[in-house]
């Protein structure tokens, strides 16, 4: 492959089956960027159309190699001539290359250059940034220090970001099921979901508002559905938006002076006594925190 950097052509070699990785090649040649040349200087340097471009014979021209290249026999390349190529190369015969690096991208199973294990690949999602900004804000802020030999020195400053809408993204990504969102305890935006089946039902609402207040004075983030929906809504927008937990307050459960917790995550249902449902739900706040 030809590539322009800084005006100047440079030749980048690499097996067949594989792609150049144009950032450790910026990084070689210390540029900070690169480009494909064109088709004038192409021509210029190999004295033929594109796709064409091989090492025999090419001169006047800085030649490096990835490092898969050195041990290659008997190739074909590129014969720096229209519709023409060479069979048989081999390097050191045929060609010179005095400079090899790493240039290639990284395929699964590569062999690792510490130990004898194999690359693999799993995807990840971008939460957290570092950046160097090196003097560029310290120069305007005149942010200097001593060093070991008393001169005055400006700071390499640096910063870093953790994304909160990454953040929930990767969470979400990770916790969900085909209901919904599955929120993980101490990133849920609500801790716990209160669902009156009936909100005109006078005593499932006043027990709704009840265990509402008993649970925001111990400091739970609570969330409480009263709008006058169908309950087959609500259980499907409860799952939906993933609030780990939810109460749900039936005219049924309340003839039995009780009520029904649910986790989300598990789908387990307990019911408990009306009375008592703050207390639980504390207890079970606390285990799914850990």
């Amino acid at each position: 492959m030809i590539y322009e950097a800084g005006g100047e052509p440079v030749a980048a070699l690499v097996r067949g089956d594989c792609e150049i990785n144009e950032n450790k090649l910026k990084k070689v040649l210390g540029c900070k960027e690169i480009k494909l040349a064109g088709d004038e200087m192409v021509e210029r340097v190999t004295k033929s159309p594109k796709g064409f471009a091989g090492p025999v014979g090419l001169s006047g021209i800085r030649i490096m190699a990835d490092w898969s290249v050195k041990w290659m026999a008997n190739s074909v390349t590129g014969a720096n001539s229209l519709d023409k190529h060479y069979i048989n190369v081999n390097i050191g015969r045929d060609f010179t290359v005095k400079e090899f690096y790493d240039l290639r991208v990284s395929k699964e199973n590569d062999p690792c250059p510490k130990c004898t294990g194999r690359l693999v690949f799993t995807k990840g999602i971008e939460v957290g940034h570092i950046f160097k900004l090196g003097t560029k804000y310290s120069e305007s802020l005149k942010a200097t220090f001593l060093d070991q030999e008393g001169k005055e020195q400006l700071m390499i400053m640096g910063c870093y970001g953790i994304g909160v809408g990454r953040t929930m993204a990767a969470s979400i990504e990770q916790n969900n099921d085909e209901d919904g969102i599955i929120w993980p305890m101490p990133i849920a935006p609500f801790h716990v979901l209160i669902l009156p089946l009936n909100t005109n039902h006078k005593e499932t609402l006043e027990i709704s508002e009840r265990i509402y207040k008993g649970l925001l004075d111990k400091g739970v983030e609570v969330l409480l559905d009263d709008r006058d929906e169908r309950p087959g809504v609500k259980f499907k927008d409860s799952d939906l938006i993933g609030i780990p937990l939810r109460i749900t307050i039936g005219e049924k459960s309340l003839k039995e002076g009780k009520v029904e917790i649910r986790e989300r995550k598990t789908k387990e249902i307990k019911k408990i006594e009306k009375d008592k449902v703050v207390e639980e739900i504390m207890k079970i706040i606390a285990d799914l925190s850990r």
